[in-house]
């Protein structure tokens, strides 16, 4: 096709641009809206240090571990806004806090410039992108996240993985971060509201593209019911969780429905959906938020594919003709959810499967001639590139091996569906 083996051409207005980076750390999509209004989802970073992340359970770092994630990040979104005078994150969401969603502070994290935090996911983008408003779910929900009590507990509870006892540090530095920068370059931060379609909208030419916009659909277990901005809340009175419900981030993410023409778009970042033997039902959250998105073109997977999620209600719903998976992890995905994206009883019709990284694990466990017949690509940045009045989209994979932007493959173009 007309891009492979040429660097990737440069997002032009009318284009809706929705990027998924491969670090081989954690998620990281930067959207450029048709208008060139942007917005990053997440910016993960696992420990670099942590023996799970250096063995072959997970997947390498991309381009190479010579720089952390953050800042092969903010490289990319730096390359990807050519088009404009300097990069610039009109919008960040953080979906959830955890480490391959925003980061984590490790010995090995280095200062900010100022010295009042330190630099890993999020807050490392944010010191070399400037962020306009950045969208979190709140830290009051299930309990208060700044409570001294919990800090301590999560740092001293040495029933709890390491990652969980960082936690409190990289809370503490995601609010440092946010301070400064609020006094120093007038970040705006906004609690994530589900059910609204006005939180993140385009700031350059609203006009000129009514019929895209970016719907709220689910934070803190509150979901969008599909009518007006109303909202339901499935999950039990606080009183009611279990100790283990607390710490579970999955459960309170955030996600969105992008539409631009036909065009539909979703991504949720964790929100499971399967209730396995110690979990409740009101932890499936992937079905009523299937109730209020409907039938979409392209699907991030929710959880990177993982066994909890992509329930057999939610695929048939959701039916994508286009299915992406931010994938860093040997159990990504789950057998189970593999066999439900290509069950043709849940929905008919063909469906194309792409990842960010397929580890060797992986392969030797599903098996490669599986592997290879599920999916168009195992690795690199992935592009959805949907063209102007969302009639039409392709998929674009991006060599993730250098900085060279290469396209190594095109699929399309798509149709978007008439719904």
């Amino acid at each position: 096709m007309a891009y492979i083996g040429n660097t990737l051409p440069a997002w032009s207005p009318g284009t809706l641009d929705l990027h998924h980076i491969s670090t081989g750390r954690g998620d990281a999509a930067f959207y450029i809206f048709p208008d060139g209004t942007t917005l990053l989802v997440d910016a993960g970073e696992l420990d670099p240090t942590a023996p799970r992340v250096t063995s072959p359970r997970n997947a390498p770092a991309k381009p190479d571990g010579t720089r952390p994630a953050y800042a092969w990040i903010a490289r990319y979104i730096a390359r990807m806004s050519s088009p404009f005078p300097e990069p610039v994150l009109d919008y960040a969401l953080v979906t959830h806090y955890h480490d391959d969603h925003f980061g984590i502070v490790t010995p090995v994290s280095e200062p900010s410039a100022s010295g009042a935090y330190k630099l890993t996911g999020i807050t490392g983008v944010g010191e070399h992108i400037p962020i306009h408003t950045l969208l979190d779910r709140g830290y009051d929900y299930p309990t208060a996240l700044n409570d001294e009590t919990l800090l301590h507990w999560l740092r001293a509870n040495p029933e709890l993985t390491p990652t969980y006892r960082q936690f409190a540090g990289t809370m503490e530095n995601y609010w440092a971060f946010i301070r400064w920068q609020q006094n120093n370059t007038g970040l705006q931060v906004e609690k994530f509201a589900p059910g609204r379609s006005d939180q993140i909208v385009l700031r350059h030419a609203p006009d000129s593209y009514p019929t895209f916009q970016v719907r709220n659909i689910c934070s803190n277990g509150e979901v969008w019911t599909g009518r007006g901005t109303d909202t339901q809340r499935d999950f039990p009175a606080i009183a009611d969780f279990r100790p283990q419900d607390f710490i579970d981030e999955n459960l309170y993410s955030n996600g969105i429905h992008i539409r631009y023409g036909r065009f539909d778009y979703f991504t949720g970042g964790d929100i499971p959906g399967i209730v396995e033997l110690d979990t409740p039902p009101w932890q499936d959250l992937e079905t009523p938020v299937a109730r209020a998105v409907g039938a979409v073109d392209a699907l991030v997977l929710n959880h990177h594919g993982y066994r909890n999620t992509t329930n057999a209600f939610f695929v048939r719903t959701l039916s994508p003709r286009v299915i992406l998976q931010q994938a860093w992890s040997a159990d990504q995905p789950g057998q189970g959810v593999l066999r439900r994206l290509l069950s043709t009883y849940l929905y008919p019709g063909p469906r194309d499967l792409f990842s960010t990284a397929i580890v060797d694990a992986t392969r030797i466990v599903l098996g490669e001639e599986t592997i290879d017949r599920a999916y168009r690509s195992t690795r690199g940045h992935i592009l959805v590139r949907v063209d102007p009045g969302g009639e039409t989209y392709r998929v674009i994979i991006l060599d993730d091996g250098a900085e060279t932007f290469v396209v190594k493959a095109e699929f399309g173009p798509y149709e978007a569906k008439i719904k």
